[in-house]
């Protein structure tokens, strides 16, 4: 028997409201050690999904399995102790805090000894976290501040991490080095899943993609098909044929 994936979301109802679904059955699955992006149109439901996923958002039906177990509604903040870490777009640092400060709220699910170490761990992994241990997380840059928020998620090492537009804002260098350490969760094992509205530069870094549209599953396959198919660009997302030769990496 196949062993289950680490995350399986079936036929999934959400929205905010009871009458007023977003998703209309979505569904999609990532295994140990791949990046899946989840991409679309403005107003696809891709972020509805994820918070879904992260139990923000209530699913009216369908389910989400986490290494076969079901977690339809569980609730957040439980969802960390069950390995799940979750990065929003907005709102994902305390600013008025310092990166340490911040590191150790990650760590707060964990034992004292066992959350110091996993700090001194991700310094190492994050060298640019441990030069700015002292300093006050809105003093960082943007792409600064995106890697704080992935370490303190990282903290409880997770087993699945759902990323929800990291790269917003960002300039494209920041950008390109985000989607490095999003590279490096997936070959540390971790399954991965990624929002972007930046689908060219998603794909690339990923290994798989879906395409949802008007809070439907559209169409999904390797990343690298998703990529070179000129016809999902132009219908799905607004990729233009004459621009295809000259798009840069950010």
């Amino acid at each position: 028997m196949n062993a289950p994936h680490v995350l399986e979301a079936k036929d999934v109802i959400a929205g905010y409201a009871p009458d007023l679904p977003i998703l209309h059955g979505v569904s999609i699955h990532v295994d140990a050690g791949e990046v899946v992006s989840i991409i679309g149109p403005n107003g696809a439901g891709k972020s509805t999904l994820v918070k879904a996923i992260a139990g923000l958002v209530r699913a009216s039906s369908g389910n989400v399995r986490l290494d076969g177990h079901d977690i339809t509604g569980v609730a957040a903040h439980k969802l960390a102790a069950e390995g799940v870490g979750y990065v929003p777009q907005t709102g994902n640092v305390f600013a008025t805090l310092t990166v340490r400060e911040n590191l150790v709220m990650g760590g707060a699910p964990l034992a004292k000894a066992a959350a110091l170490q996993r700090i001194e761990e991700i310094c190492a992994l994050y060298p640019i976290l441990k030069d700015r241990l002292r300093d006050k997380a809105g003093f960082l840059s943007g792409g600064q501040r995106q890697i704080l928020a992935v370490a303190r998620a990282l903290l409880t090492k997770p087993r699945l991490m759902l990323l929800d537009e990291p790269t917003a804002s960002l300039s494209p260098k920041a950008a390109g080095e985000l989607f490095d350490v999003v590279r490096g969760l997936a070959e540390d094992g971790a399954a991965v899943v990624m929002v972007e509205q930046n689908a060219k530069a998603a794909l690339r870094v990923s290994d798989r993609g879906y395409v949802l549209a008007e809070g439907r599953n559209r169409i999904e396959g390797p990343a690298a098909d998703l990529l070179a198919d000129e016809g999902i660009g132009e219908i799905f997302l607004g990729f233009r044929r004459d621009a295809a030769s000259t798009e840069g990496a950010g």
